[in-house]
């Protein structure tokens, strides 16, 4: 005759591998058939609103590992919130204006010189939409839930609508204007660029210190003197019209052998180094206020620099005196303006020389620094020609170097509301706490925001032009082109007469002939999705503004979150946001930048196809996401690993509830004490994890569960109940108390790894039996409750942790010096060391089980056998026999004649349950 326990395992049929590439798509695919993100905005109408506003992504290319870190954190917070109590709509946005999808075409072989200007935009705007549609594609294959059929998108028509409602209600208040000065310019884009454009990167320069002779020394010089001047940039000689000096520095008059030169005097020993001279002896001294308007002579050209005072100059490095070229730098500008000094810009768009530099037309201006250096030496101006590596501007979108280059632009003057922006910023919650410092520091050193740019493919900036050139920007014409706009898209404004935009019989004083320009530059991108607070969080009844969260990568302090707050505090006087969550990037797991030279790159769609979305949804909250990330194959296979035991405990949990119901739960105050004990714990990982969910803290809710399966669950309460579970009659009452313990943990459990493993979650959703919901994301978070007797039930149970883990190690000790194999083969006898200890073993009943053995006896005295910190302890081997069905080493087996080889409990089981002997 043979025996079965109660169960067989597995008694469901959820597979004990997850085959999620396979599944995955499966899952994707139902939700969009059945309409979940509609049927959970349906179940939460009415509820608290909760807005992520989704920082709009690039649309351009497939995504990147930045990208499916980003998605994944934001879908975390949505899933989460809308399981906690909010109505959390989600609506996913991109960005589709802009250089790099004017350069994605030109490698297409798209010639836009043979196409007009509506035509080459009309490209543009099917590229942007098939890449929008391709990410797209990719951020669903994540588990990302949004309302991915309403997107917003920059270059729909209500969206630039709005972005010209705002625009119109800044240069409404006087923050926007035109006009001349120095911007960033990249030669390799051909427009000009904002600060939030640039980014540094080393670069080898040339080094030369430059000699000015002194034309007109007025009393203070005698005129055979050179002013030094030292500049790594060459090519900038051409526009010098100045010397600038600091008014309260000492300068020194130095002779050295037959020659005189100017310098600051805390230079001069630096300069003695450098020049190597062996004497210089001081000939006089003199403040930089004494040299104001003394006249230099330009050491190509036959013109005069004239020397002026600046408080921009500084003796960190240099001479003290700074080249000074008005057309080439923001604070020669600033100082050439004082003086009246025009602004020589001898560089077109291309960065190529016009006939305003004699000598060096059609130059390119890096390759000018040769001819410039050369000329200088000719003319016996080159002092010293070196060469360094130094951190310099460079264009974020080509990689390559910038240029300062005075232009006429469009700006929106960020210090005339550059207080309230501040004061905003100190009221946003930031996480990490540095983000505010870091944004602080940028608005606070920030004068102006160069928003135009000499590109096709944007929106335009909505500026007319009178008969005198005089810019039209009125409440009239702004809402008539927005008005246009909505209505027929911004194409509109390069296909249509001039005429034909401005409103129906249109007058202005500055065109008293009823002639009308337009302007040909387009907005900076950045004031695109910048405005997107306007068009999208006041656009759309389902949100609002301020949204509660953003959530971008860390160099959006510079980007989106810049720009957003500049635009709303300009219209509305307040933050767009309430929160500012920011991210750090993706590196390998050497923690290098990814870089396609390199090789190291790791790719979502890889991933996904290999381990599946989950894995990756589960990288992302394991690691400190505010801080740099790594990810590599290794790290993968680990988090694999993890995955794998959370998984295996719910295949155990769903085992084990195959054959229970609703109607077998057991009351809370009859279940037994090691189950009330784990129902507690539970509470806690509960209790942990919706708090780590409320503070953004992911990875404090995978490790709190992660924990819970591994040491409480897998290595404790599973392992112990396997003896009750299986060998128990069906419907015993210590057995019903474990499966509704279970039920709780099972159901509890999905529900708040629910944002983080969507699709695991929702297949083990479909196993558990007589859940309500037809998706776990349809259900409420558990909210922790209060066990009875919860405090004296933990520090009973935390102490009986302590002396089992004691137990544990004697019981390994005896396993590694071979007194036994497997732990049911020992007989454990324990003394208490203590009185506490001594009270809590005697009143916990089934030791043996809880420990895993044979047989445990506790007794007062022990003349032998290993002291551990709460118990003395003897294992010895079993001396019974094993019992065929519950396979414990029993003196009981063979009592009962009728069933020789069962334990007396094992046979009166089978007794009471036929069904359970197989013939």
């Amino acid at each position: 005759m043979e025996y079965k326990k109660t169960l067989k395992m597995p008694q469901t049929k959820f597979p004990m591998r997850g085959n999620l590439p396979n599944k995955e798509p499966e899952m994707q695919k139902q939700w969009d058939e059945e309409k979940l993100y509609e049927k959970v905005q349906q179940r939460t109408e009415g509820r608290p609103l909760f807005v992520l506003h989704d920082g709009p992504p690039y649309a351009n290319g497939d995504i990147h590992m930045g990208h499916a870190l980003n998605k994944v954190l934001k879908d975390f917070i949505v899933k989460y919130k809308s399981m906690a109590g909010f109505h959390a709509p989600y609506v996913p946005g991109w960005d589709t204006h802009g250089l790099p999808i004017e350069q994605a075409l030109a490698k297409k072989k798209v010639n836009r010189k043979k196409m007009s200007v509506a035509e080459f935009r009309r490209k543009c705007e099917e590229y942007a939409l098939k890449q929008v549609d391709n990410q797209r594609t990719q951020f669903k294959q994540l588990g990302v839930r949004g309302d991915w059929n309403n997107p917003y998108i920059t270059l729909n028509k209500s969206y630039e609508a709005s972005q010209i409602k705002v625009f119109g209600e800044m240069a409404k208040k006087g923050y926007i204007y035109k006009g001349m000065k120095p911007v960033y310019w990249s030669p390799s884009s051909e427009s000009a660029l904002a600060e939030a454009e640039i980014e540094y990167q080393d670069k080898r320069s040339a080094s030369i210190y430059v000699g000015f002779d002194v034309k007109d020394g007025k009393d203070l010089l005698d005129g055979d003197e050179k002013f030094i001047i030292w500049t790594t940039t060459p090519w900038t000689i051409p526009a010098n019209l100045a010397i600038s000096v600091h008014p309260d520095l000492e300068y020194a008059v130095v002779k050295v052998a037959d020659q005189k030169y100017v310098i600051a005097h805390d230079m001069l020993n630096d300069l003695k180094a450098t020049f190597e001279w062996e004497e210089a002896e001081v000939v006089k001294t003199f403040k930089g206020r004494e040299a104001e308007k003394l006249v230099a002579q330009h050491p190509i050209y036959d013109r005069e620099s004239l020397v002026i005072l600046g408080e921009h100059v500084t003796t960190e490095s240099g001479t003290g005196l700074v080249h000074t070229a008005p057309g080439h730098g923001e604070d020669d500008f600033i100082v050439g303006k004082k003086y009246g000094l025009d602004v020589l810009c001898p560089v077109d768009e291309k960065g190529v020389f016009t006939d305003e530099a004699p000598g060096f037309e059609g130059l390119f201006y890096d390759s000018a620094n040769k001819e410039v250096t050369e000329k200088l030496e000719a003319n016996n101006a080159l002092l010293k020609l070196e060469f360094i590596t130094h951190s310099y501007p460079h264009d974020w979108r080509t990689k390559k170097p910038i240029i300062f280059r005075a232009t006429n632009q469009w700006f929106a003057s960020i210090k005339d509301f550059r207080e309230e922006i501040l004061s905003e910023i100190n009221r946003v919650n930031w996480l990490p706490k540095w983000g505010e410092t870091r944004l602080f520091n940028m608005v606070r050193d920030r004068e102006d925001w160069c928003i135009s740019r000499q590109r096709t493919w944007g929106v335009p900036i909505p500026v007319f032009y009178g008969e005198d050139k005089t810019p039209i920007i009125s409440d009239e014409t702004i809402s008539h082109v927005a008005k246009l706009f909505e209505e027929h898209g911004s194409n509109i404004w390069f296909e249509w007469d001039t005429k034909d935009l401005l409103p129906e019989g249109f007058t202005s004083e500055h065109s008293p002939n009823g002639e009308f320009t337009k302007e040909a530059d387009i907005m900076d991108v950045w004031f695109d999705s910048g405005s997107s607070h306007e068009g999208v969080l006041e656009g759309r009844e389902s949100l609002r503004r301020p949204a509660d969260v953003y959530l971008e990568g860390s160099d959006q302090y510079r980007g989106w979150f810049n720009s957003s707050i500049s635009t709303a505090v300009a219209v509305t006087g307040k933050a767009p946001y309430e929160t500012v969550i920011s991210h750090g990037f993706a590196l390998d797991g050497q923690g290098r930048k990814m870089s396609k030279s390199v090789g190291n790159v790791v790719v979502p769609s890889k991933i996904m196809k290999q381990y599946g979305a989950d894995i990756l949804r589960l990288w992302v909250a394991s690691v400190d996401y505010q801080a740099d990330v790594r990810i590599s194959d290794d790290i993968i296979k680990q988090t694999s690993e993890g995955y794998r035991k959370i998984r295996n405990t719910f295949r155990f949990l769903l085992g084990n509830l195959a054959d229970f119901s609703l109607s077998n739960r057991v009351e809370e105050e009859n279940l037994e004490e090691a189950d009330r004990y784990m129902l507690y714990r539970l509470q806690q990982v509960i209790a942990k994890s919706r708090k780590a969910y409320d503070e953004y803290d992911f990875s404090t809710v995978y490790q709190a569960i992660h924990n819970f399966c591994t040491i409480d669950l897998s290595s404790f309460y599973l392992d112990f109940g396997k003896d009750i579970l299986y060998i128990e009659a069906e419907n015993d009452p210590r057995r019903r108390s474990i499966q509704t313990v279970y039920y709780e943990i099972v159901t509890s459990l999905v529900k708040l790894l629910t944002p983080i493993l969507t699709h695991t979650m929702e297949e083990v959703w479909n196993y558990i039996p007589e859940v309500e919901e037809e998706s776990p994301q349809l259900a409420d978070m558990p909210e922790a409750k209060t066990i009875k007797d919860e405090e004296q039930l933990a520090a009973k149970w935390s102490l009986f942790m302590n002396v089992r883990d004691d137990i544990l190690k004697a019981l390994e000790e005896a396993r590694a010096e071979k007194v036994i194999g497997k732990s049911l083969e020992a007989a454990i006898t324990i003394k208490a060391n203590n009185p506490d200890v001594k009270e809590l073993l005697t009143d916990i009943p089934h030791l043996h089980q809880l420990l895993i053995a044979s047989h445990v006896e506790v007794v007062d005295e022990l003349s032998e056998g290993k002291e551990l910190q709460y118990v003395t302890v003897v294992i010895d081997k079993h001396n019974g026999e094993t019992c065929e069905r519950c396979w414990i080493i029993s003196d009981t087996v063979g009592q009962d004649e009728e069933h020789p080889t069962l334990c007396t409990r094992c046979a009166t089981v089978v007794k009471e349950n036929h069904a359970d002997l197989v013939e």
